[in-house]
């Protein structure tokens, strides 16, 4: 139990306690010294491997032929961005910051060194900071984590400061964000889920005995509860930064869900919605980053579960008017607050969580694309964490088709799917 206790305390103090170096990259002041600076075969280019050092020593090789990162910058020279790129009347996507903030590590020219190029996409820099102070002490094997920390690294091992990395172009923050007028444009819909993202990246690390000793044995549990709450926040934080104005005659409309909007005519799916209350013909936002969050809190705090169904009502009301936010905002952030501090209690009662989701899934409470999108995910992970996976594969299949194509979810046909056998 002392063993088990110490663990708990530890993994609390790596996610929430403030990380030194913590602000993103993009925004931190150190100077970005380009992806061939690590890329050495000495360094982290080696074609394979290595099992004599505490690192792979391959992390450019994964990153540059597995990892979707390495092109993101090339994908703003395909006919598609350059098509979005007119409509949005830029004279190209390649060079605009507003695209460059997302598909590369666009830090300003005076924080790029010798060796760093744009065309390099979300390299190694983009992720785990300017290496300005770092680059020539971290290979130092009485350097510390915490003092590569304090150099400059960026914490990608602390839950929270990944979320708020990877959320700030996955979701958007409070200086750039897919607007509404992007979208238009072209830009596919986004989405994220922390912890699924994190696996299909690839991962470009070994978590060992001394990753663990130098920093903490993930668990996908806690990084998928940790990631949903940091991407309600990231909700809250959205709402608040982007629907400041609500004089314009339309608000910043990326916030609120594509599919309340764009779907044929024909196509008539809306049904009230006791956690929405909104009448038909309204727009409602993006709920996705609090879509998880419901079952959690039956599972963890099922006192306050009525609470937060209130509290998430009241958000959606005030949405549809972009005015009198600020308490419904103000009140869903206080009860993040309690929720954040039951999150030690997830590894022990991820089941309970599973079963909570699949019971949603299957009253029907699914009926948006992006909510059962996020469903999909964490019963996969969950499943996982549970042992129960390898004997449920036939019905995650099923359950994931449901979800393959936006433009063709059926809200009936998911229920019906999450009927199904979940290996319990």
């Amino acid at each position: 139990m002392k063993s088990v206790h110490i663990f708990f305390v530890s993994l609390c103090l790596l996610i929430y306690l403030p990380a030194f170096g913590s602000e993103i990259p993009q925004y931190a002041q150190k100077m970005h010294m380009g992806v061939a600076t690590c890329a050495s075969g000495v360094c982290h280019g080696s074609i394979r491997p290595r099992s004599a050092t505490n690192v792979l020593q391959n992390e450019y090789v994964t990153w540059s032929r597995l990892d979707t990162h390495s092109n993101a910058y090339k994908v703003l020279l395909n006919e598609d961005s350059k098509r979005i790129a007119r409509n949005l009347g830029l004279s190209n996507a390649h060079e605009a910051g507003v695209c460059l903030d997302c598909h590369a590590d666009n830090v300003p020219e005076e924080r790029r060194g010798p060796k760093f190029q744009v065309a390099d996409g979300v390299g190694c820099e983009s992720c785990h900071g300017g290496s300005e102070s770092y680059i020539s002490s971290h290979t130092d094997p009485d350097q510390s984590h915490k003092q590569n920390i304090e150099d400059g690294l960026y914490p990608t091992d602390n839950v929270v400061a990944r979320a708020n990395l990877c959320f700030s172009c996955h979701m958007g923050d409070e200086n750039k964000i897919a607007s509404h007028k992007i979208m238009g444009a072209g830009h596919p819909r986004l989405s994220i889920e922390l912890d699924t993202f994190t696996a299909l990246e690839p991962p470009h690390y070994l978590v060992d005995s001394d990753y663990k000793q130098r920093k903490w044995a993930e668990d996908s549990v806690v990084v998928w509860a940790a990631g949903q709450v940091q991407a309600a926040r990231q909700t809250v934080m959205l709402i608040a930064e982007h629907l400041k104005n609500s004089n314009e005659r339309f608000p910043e409309l990326s916030l609120f869900d594509c599919h309340a909007c764009h779907h044929p005519m024909s196509d008539i799916k809306w049904k009230q919605q006791k956690s929405v209350s909104l009448p038909p013909g309204s727009v409602r936002l993006n709920d996705a980053g609090l879509s998880m969050i419901f079952p959690m809190v039956e599972v963890l705090m099922p006192e306050d579960s009525s609470k937060f169904a209130r509290l998430s009502r009241n958000l959606h009301l005030a949405s549809s008017k972009t005015s009198g936010l600020a308490s419904p905002l103000n009140d869903l952030s206080v009860f993040l607050d309690g929720l954040e501090e039951k999150l030690n209690l997830i590894p022990d009662r991820s089941k309970d969580v599973m079963l909570e989701i699949l019971k949603m899934g299957q009253e029907g409470k699914f009926r948006d694309y992006v909510a059962a999108e996020q469903a999909v995910m964490a019963v996969d992970l969950l499943l996982q964490a549970n042992g129960s996976r390898d004997r449920s594969e036939a019905w995650l299949d099923r359950l994931y088709a449901t979800v393959e194509n936006q433009d063709q979810y059926n809200p009936l046909a998911f229920q019906k799917a999450m009927r199904g056998n979940a290996g319990r």
